[in-house]
């Protein structure tokens, strides 16, 4: 199988994206690349090539593979892409002889790029195991995707560093759950930046790290709440063109974060993720966005207790903020390859049912990964972040609705704007413009 050029799907629909729903899988069948249910090929026969978004599982990822050959004698190999390069890591990767039999989508941008190279996995073993059909991403009436892991982000907070900023003589807020607001959450900020030494801080904010590794938190993550708002207040789930009603929202926020951070704003350039997670784990930060990703990062340092953690909605000063909940969602679809063999489709179907059946492969989702996963056999997993988000189940959680941005680059020209307007060579303007001109021009390209 060689193919040098990737073509884009007729139409797409996917089955549900709710507010608040999170899409996850690992999955088997033996069913045709047809959905028919006649089994073609032999599992035993065939072999995985699993190209992995997520390099920090991984370690768990080569571990499972090593205990999957043990119990089943089938090959199963994982290569893991490198942070922030997975499109680039899977166009290269499937345009071999030995492409990978199991990859990743996004979502519907992604599988309107992908879906000629996704097989139909609607008569799949793994969609049977599945708590609710909401997690399976279509195109028309066949199932392309099966989501993963169930992820939530938000502020992720230090307890006893804020615990001791509410007993401080300074603080104006007196309780933590009292943080329910961007103003609430600025008062805090700024009154941590400014007494920092009091409380043994370099700052609020872990820094706002705008290289490759760390950018997409802010181009991608943060971006997702002015989205979300002007998709809430259309009643719409996607958009060719975006108002830009909430980026003064996007300003605010973005500005408290490099503003009250542990460093100046014209060093966020070359700040990287793992300074912003030392910064956290060492307790030089109170705040830290990101996800329940980041727990095995935090668990790792062994320096922050499971108690001692939290998460807070990203509060922009906009909706009815006191019932706002963490943001809830996927950008994780597995997809088995339409042009693999069918005994290596087989074995992709079965290791993927495999992974969210067996005891093996649950117990090491939940708990070598963290990954919360909407599999009828699925584990609790061993993540104190998840465990937290789940207590905030009352509030309304913001959907993942980065899944619809355009494209890479309209991320990436958002990112450059972001880091000049920070290191203060560029305009909130062209920030804008990044956002709203180039979402129309992107969109307008993703449709040809």
């Amino acid at each position: 199988m060689k193919k040098t050029h990737v073509k884009r799907a007729s139409a797409f629909v996917l089955a549900a994206l709710m507010a608040g729903t999170a899409l996850a899988g690992c999955g088997n069948s033996n069913s045709s690349s047809e959905g028919s249910g006649e089994k073609k090929g032999d599992a035993s026969k065939g072999k995985v090539y699993f190209l992995n978004f997520k390099p920090e599982s991984d370690e768990a990822w080569q571990n499972l593979a090593k205990e999957y050959k043990k119990e089943k004698g089938v090959e199963v190999t994982v290569k893991t892409a490198a942070e922030g390069k997975y499109e680039e890591t899977l166009t290269s990767e499937m345009s071999k002889d030995t492409a990978p039999t199991l990859f990743q989508v996004n979502g519907p941008v992604g599988l309107a790029k992908w879906g000629e190279y996704c097989d139909d996995l609607t008569n799949a073993e793994i969609v049977k195991n599945l708590t609710k059909d909401d997690f399976a991403l279509k195109d028309g009436d066949q199932i392309k995707g099966i989501a993963y892991c169930i992820e939530t982000y938000g502020i992720i907070y230090n307890k006893t560093i804020l615990q001791k900023y509410c007993d401080s003589d300074f603080a104006t807020v007196k309780k933590i759950e009292d943080i329910n607001s961007f103003d609430k959450l600025k008062t805090v900020a700024d009154e941590i930046q400014k007494n920092k030494d009091k409380l043994g801080v370099d700052g609020a904010f872990a820094s706002t790290g705008m290289d490759s590794t760390s950018d997409w938190r802010f181009k991608t993550h943060l971006a997702n709440l002015p989205i979300y708002f002007e998709y809430k207040d259309a009643g719409v789930s996607d958009a060719k063109e975006l108002k830009g009603t909430y980026l003064d929202n996007y300003k605010k926020i973005f500005d408290l974060y490099i503003t009250d951070s542990t460093c100046k704003p014209t060093e966020l350039a070359s700040k990287t993720m793992d300074n912003a997670s030392a910064e956290f784990n060492d307790s030089k930060a109170v705040f830290l966005q990101n996800g329940t990703w980041q727990y095995d990062a935090i668990s790792k340092g062994k320096k922050i207790k499971d108690e001692e953690l939290g998460m807070l909605p990203i509060y922009i000063g906009a909706g009815d903020e006191a019932k706002q909940g963490l943001c809830t969602g996927t950008e994780n679809y597995w997809c088995v390859n339409k042009d693999a063999s069918d005994d290596d489709k087989a074995a992709t179907e079965e290791f993927i049912n495999w992974c969210v059946t067996s005891e093996t492969g649950t117990k090491a989702m939940a708990e070598k990964m963290g990954f919360n996963i909407p599999f009828k056999d699925a584990k609790t997993p061993n993540n104190a972040l998840v465990a937290f988000a789940n207590t905030t189940a009352d509030k309304t959680p913001v959907s993942w609705n980065f899944t619809t941005m355009p494209s890479e680059e309209w991320k990436n020209g958002v990112g450059a704007a972001l880091t000049q307007y920070a290191a203060g060579t560029g305009d909130w303007d062209a920030v804008k413009k990044a956002f709203v001109d180039n979402w129309k021009t992107e969109k307008a390209k993703a449709a040809e």
